[in-house]
Order: structure tokens, then sequence, then C-alpha cells
């Protein structure tokens, strides 16, 4: 099965990317307009972020932002084919000192990463810079499908860290002692007893803690990572500089938990004003945290 999929990355290789990502804005354009999966939540969620639109300009937004989703969905099979080639032509790196600067601390570095842009061709761009990333992820249920989409996702060399595993805190604190780059995912909703009430763009919700729990016990560097689609047809991989937290933080660690789980959703946020169209709209994010 792994080598079918290689034998399809290869084969949608031969295609422009432009092309690739077109045929997957059909998808989104099905799944939006046609289908209308989720698309009052899509609505009522721009509804949420962004008031001051009218229904109109929301309307527009969401079908930019499927059109986007459906083509980093396609493209994400182009993972087993990528190679240092395609990064050189495809890819445009804005802020890569930065972690070059944290890769000198030699104590690794978390990055604050969110549903925007193309994650996984994003991680993999980055391994094949010769950065290695360890994506915390959920996983699949069934075996099979989990086994087929992490190695499609991981063919570069991404490893995976299961979300709610049992040795999650030991390959996090592991992944950093081996300089390598962790990545939290921080922008859907998470109630208890792993998220903590925050409040994202204006209304309140549930985020995950974890980034928080580990910022307080090692002090690693946390730099965030995102990507947009250029006028250029590339992909802009953008780090940016490292988060300053320490003023943040108070005596008490619970105290600490909701000041620095706030700050990353505000960083979060100020990315997606930037960039709405690349945003995952599809999550419920706006759950009333239990």
């Amino acid at each position: 099965m792994k080598s079918l999929f290689k034998l399809y990355a290869i084969l949608l290789n031969l295609f422009p990317r432009a092309w690739v990502r077109a045929g997957g804005a059909i998808f989104g354009w099905l799944w939006f307009d046609v289908f209308r999966v989720r698309r009052h939540l899509v609505l009522e969620n721009l509804k949420i972020a962004f008031p001051e639109m009218s229904y109109s300009e929301r309307l527009n937004l969401a079908r930019k932002s499927m059109a986007i989703l459906g083509g980093n969905l396609s493209e994400v099979f182009l993972v087993p084919a990528m190679n240092q080639k395609w990064v050189d032509e495809n890819v445009v790196f804005h802020g890569l000192e930065h972690i070059q600067e944290a890769q000198s601390n030699k104590k690794g570095f978390y990055l604050l990463g969110m549903h925007l842009g193309n994650g996984d061709v994003m991680a993999s761009a980055l391994v094949l810079k010769g950065i290695p990333v360890q994506l915390i992820t959920k996983v699949f249920k069934n075996k099979f499908l989990n086994d087929i989409w992490f190695s499609i996702r991981g063919a570069q060399g991404v490893q995976f860290i299961d979300a709610h595993g049992k040795n999650t805190a030991f390959e996090v604190l592991k992944g950093l002692r081996s300089q390598n780059a962790v990545v939290f995912v921080l922008d859907q909703y998470m109630g208890k007893p792993y998220g903590i009430e925050t409040t994202f763009f204006g209304k309140k919700t549930g985020s995950a803690y974890g980034l928080a729990l580990f910022y307080q016990k090692t002090k690693a560097p946390i730099l965030t990572v995102y990507a947009y689609q250029g006028s250029d047809q590339k992909m802009h991989l953008c780090i940016d500089p490292p988060l300053n937290m320490d003023h943040l933080l108070k005596e008490n660690r619970e105290e600490n938990n909701l000041l620095l789980t706030q700050a990353f959703c505000d960083k979060i946020e100020e990315v997606i004003k930037k960039h709405p169209q690349e945003w995952l709209w599809l999550h419920r994010r706006w759950k009333d945290y239990r």
C-alpha cells in the first residue's frame, strides 16, 4: 500500500503544483457549495471571528478558505515524492534564522502550530531543510487507516507523537533533548481534563494547555510557524521570532497555565487575522468549555 501511494505521488508530481492545488480546490467547492457539509458551521465561525463583515463578505471568504483547504489536502499526497528540488522550487522560507538561533541553544525548541496553511507539507519541507520535526497529533483508532495516513504524512521523516499516548510527556522531553522541533498545534477546542478556559476572537472556549506545562518545565524557546499561498503561486513558510513568555510567569503553576495558553491563543488569532482564508474554519472551535 505504501508503494502504491509512493507511485501515486510520483505521478502527481509530474503535474505543475498549481494544477494539483486547482484539482483540490474543486473538491473544496463540492464540499461547501454542492454537498454543503458543515457549511453553516463555517459561516457561523466566520461571524464570531469577523462580526463586522457582511454576509456576502463572509461567504466569499468561506469559499476561498474551502478552495485552499481542498488544495492543501490534494497536496498532502505529494509528500512521498517531495525532495530538496521540489522545496527549492515551491517553498519560500521566512524567518529560518530564528530556527537556526533556537538550534544554537542545544536544548531543542517548540513550534506553536495551527491549522493555517498546509501543515504536513510545511513539516516535510523543514525536514528536507535538515530540521528534525516531531509533530504532536491525534491518531486513528483504525490501525489500517492510521498506518496509511501516517505513512503518507511521515514519508520524508517527520516523526509523530500521539497526543494522548501513555508516553507523550516522555517523548516530548526526549525530542527536546535530541534538539528536535516539537510541534504543538493549539488552535482547536479542548475541554477538560486537557484543556483550560480561554478567550479566542473575543469568545470564551477551551484550549489545550500542554505547551504551557512543558514551557514551565523546560523554558525551551517557542517559535510560531504557519504558511500561506503567495501571489507567486508558492508556499510561503513563516517562522516568527521566539515568543517572550517569561514576563507572564507567576508563582502559581495553574495561573501560569492560563496566562501562557491565553498568550498562545492571542498569537494564533493574530496570525489568522493576517491570513483568514488559510485557516480551517470547519472545526467546532467555539464549544462551551466543560
